[in-house]
């Protein structure tokens, strides 16, 4: 393979739904770049993209894999990413390391929600786009209907370059309006021939012209002036006008193709090559290159994934990781394309490749020039959407199943793993059902354990609605030193102002505070403390043991044995003894005293809330609302985006265990949603009622 620089490169991601086509139209262009001389499909399972077994076993992409064309002297990088918002960690990847999108649509459904998600990413990560409408040769295909609502969801920046003669089964051709030919083709290996304008359509063809010509005009203003003068373009300006449009994310084109009969897929190729955006990288700059992708592959090991980000990268060469200053040297690089990976000897800036067996090679990280300093951004992945509890079925197995996640989830950062000390679970967190399920295959299939996933436990939070006090006297006396302490303290609310004067058995009685602690605790929430005690009833010594028991109580509330929050405690009384008066008399004395007042003082459950967002087709929109309520959420906003509704809702996450699934079944999978956490909220006294029972039974059962 020949080096190539940034201005011959193009690194371009697949975006779209599920099933629009998008490794097949990659199979395409890497058969139209010669990379390979024969194309595979999903069905036979030997499509170079997706080649890992998971993905053939499901037909479907499930993680991003990058692929390469050759193609009239320069090289198009491309990474085909999966299309469910399950996997879509994979997109992600694609909006750090490419400049631009291409949208694959499928012509047969129109504007899918994963249609939108992918227009919506773009716009988040500001990458220009390239609309490529796909299966024109399906039954149901419909240009029109294609047209109308692409027109609708992309607005003002839709542009027509192409439209097809027929769609179906007779779909063989369309009309380029930016170099006014008709294309139409002879077989399924992309033999095609360059006609002039069929009569029928020149009227058409002139006005897409036209139109063409008057929107690039607007992105340049010696192109808008010449278009005045002159009332039209020249090929390489339009050109010129269309770069500088896609660019900036003015205008999205739209071309046609069908990537299964592979038409127009090679002026997708010419289209990209000549409009879409290079790399905007210094290769004169040290070297330094991105990860942003790492696997374990039969027969190679580990693989990381890399762009070059700046300089020129050499096999042989010493780079570091930033971060750590750990040492690392490429023994070797290769141009990537699925399994096949050529070796070569130079990556210049802006080109991807990759490496194997790294010691630093994670997703996510940077190697630079020793000495350099450069580091590169991060992929901002997004927020989890699904969340299980896992564990060995084989008690022996928890440490190999921990090293699997472990494994898994350096290969996958959308794949979240983390133990809750609060919770005594090991948490799993991915974007929905089916990406855990693809973790439980890998570990049940590549590992060899057998695990269970089952609804996580809910990470509720005590506190207290009302004033109560309680005393607590701690004696122990068996042979030699013995031990005392006693407390008497209030506990009540911790909002609003600070009070100091409370009835204390039936008198209303003025605090005078000596001292105070307040205490941000690390599960949220505070603790607020106040020694007010008088006349040295307590030695001012043993206040830090007495706060310590009730933190120690905290953690372990009294209701349910979740955390506690939201508390201020006065002292404000108590006794100790010349001799027998330790510190651990106190801590037992404050944390018991504590436990008795909270059990008094209105004690409440409170329970995480989440701000749901759904966007759905309006279709479902009542069916949706309806689960949502049955949830146990409150209805907020009601928003619309040509033809989706937005539902936004106030939602318990006790009630979200399995969402997306439920989800997906209510609108046949059309629909998608985000999750992020709001606050904590009373649960209602009915739930509060089963929920002590439940851990008063579990507490019974463990004695």
């Amino acid at each position: 393979m020949k080096e190539y620089s940034a201005q011959d490169i193009r690194n371009v991601v697949l975006l779209g739904a599920t099933k629009s086509g998008k490794t097949t139209l990659a199979e395409t262009m890497l058969f139209e770049g010669k990379v390979i001389d024969r194309r595979g499909t999903i069905e036979d399972k030997n499509t170079v993209s997706d080649f890992d077994d998971l993905e053939k076993l499901n037909q479907r992409s499930i993680y991003a894999t990058p692929v390469y064309a050759e193609f009239l002297g320069k090289k198009i990088n491309i990474l085909d990413a999966p299309g469910s918002d399950d996997f879509i960690g994979g997109a992600y990847a694609g909006f750090r390391v490419c400049e631009n999108g291409i949208l694959v649509m499928n012509a047969q459904q129109g504007v899918e929600v994963g249609t939108r998600n992918a227009l919506r990413y773009a716009e988040q990560y500001k990458l220009p786009l390239v609309v490529a409408v796909n299966h024109l040769d399906g039954e149901k295909a419909d240009w029109d209907l294609t047209q109308h609502a692409l027109k609708d969801a992309l607005g003002s920046k839709y542009l027509e370059i192409q439209f097809p003669t027929a769609t179906g089964a007779e779909f063989n051709g369309f009309i380029d309006v930016l170099t006014m030919k008709y294309y139409r083709f002879k077989d399924d290996k992309g033999t095609r021939e360059d006609l002039e304008i069929p009569a029928e359509f020149a009227d058409r063809a002139e006005e897409a012209r036209m139109a063409l010509i008057e929107k690039v005009a607007e992105f340049d203003d010696e192109l808008m002036m010449k278009f005045f003068d002159e009332g039209t373009l020249s090929d390489e300006e339009i050109i010129t006008g269309l770069t500088a449009g896609i660019k900036n994310r003015e205008v999205y084109p739209v071309l046609c193709i069908s990537g299964k009969k592979d038409i127009g897929v090679k002026r997708l190729l010419e289209f990209t090559l000549n409009a879409a955006v290079a790399p905007e990288v210094d290769e004169k700059a040290p070297a330094g290159l991105f990860i942003y992708k790492n696997n374990v592959e039969h027969h190679l090991g580990e693989v990381s994934y890399f762009k070059v980000m700046s300089g020129t990268v050499t096999a042989g060469l010493d780079l570091e990781n930033p971060e750590n200053g750990d040492k690392e040297r490429l023994s070797a690089i290769y141009a990537v394309a699925g399994t096949k990976k050529e070796p070569v000897q130079v990556l210049k800036a802006g080109d991807f490749g990759c490496a194997v067996k790294l010691k630093n090679g994670k997703s996510n990280t940077t190697l630079s020039a020793i000495g350099s300093g450069l580091n590169f951004d991060k992929i901002q992945y997004p927020a989890p959407k699904y969340r299980c509890a896992i564990k060995a079925k084989v008690q022996q197995d928890e440490q190999k199943l921990g090293e699997a996640l472990k494994k898994i989830s350096s290969q996958d950062p959308t794949v979240v793993v983390e133990y809750s000390k609060e919770l005594r679970q090991t948490i799993l967190s991915g974007n929905g059902e089916q990406h855990i399920n693809a973790v439980k295959w890998r570990i049940n299939n590549e590992f060899g354990l057998e695990i269970e996933l089952f609804a996580p436990k809910v990470p509720y939070r005590e506190t207290i609605t009302k004033v109560a006090t309680a005393q607590y006297r701690h004696k122990k006396q068996s042979g030699g030193a013995g031990q005392f302490g006693e407390v008497h303290l209030l506990v009540c609310p911790a909002e609003g102002e600070l009070r100091t004067k409370f009835p204390i058995d039936g008198k209303e009685t003025q605090l005078n505070i000596k001292s105070q602690e307040i205490i941000d605790l690390e599960w949220g929430g505070k603790l607020e403390f106040y020694n007010c005690v008088v006349g040295g009833a307590i030695d001012l010594g043993f206040m830090p043991a007495i706060l310590k028991g009730i933190k120690d109580r905290m953690v372990e509330g009294p209701l349910t044995g979740s955390y506690a929050r939201d508390i201020r405690v006065y002292v404000y009384d108590g006794k100790m003894h010349p001799v027998d008066s330790k510190e651990i008399a106190f801590i037992i004395a404050g944390r018991n005293a504590f436990k008795e007042a909270f059990r008094i003082a209105g004690p409440k459950i409170l329970e995480p809330i989440y701000n749901v967002e759904v966007t759905t087709p309006a279709e479902y929109q009542g069916a949706v609302m309806s689960d949502l309520q049955n949830r146990r959420g409150i209805l907020g906003d009601l928003g619309s985006e040509e033809g989706f509704s937005i539902l936004r809702a106030r939602v318990p996450l006790a009630e979200l265990y399995r969402y997306s699934t439920v989800l997906s079944s209510l609108t046949s999978g059309s629909a998608s949603f985000t999750m992020e956490f709001a606050d904590y909220q009373p649960v209602p006294g009915d739930i509060q009622t089963k929920l002590i029972a439940d851990y008063a039974a579990s507490e019974k059962e463990d004695e």
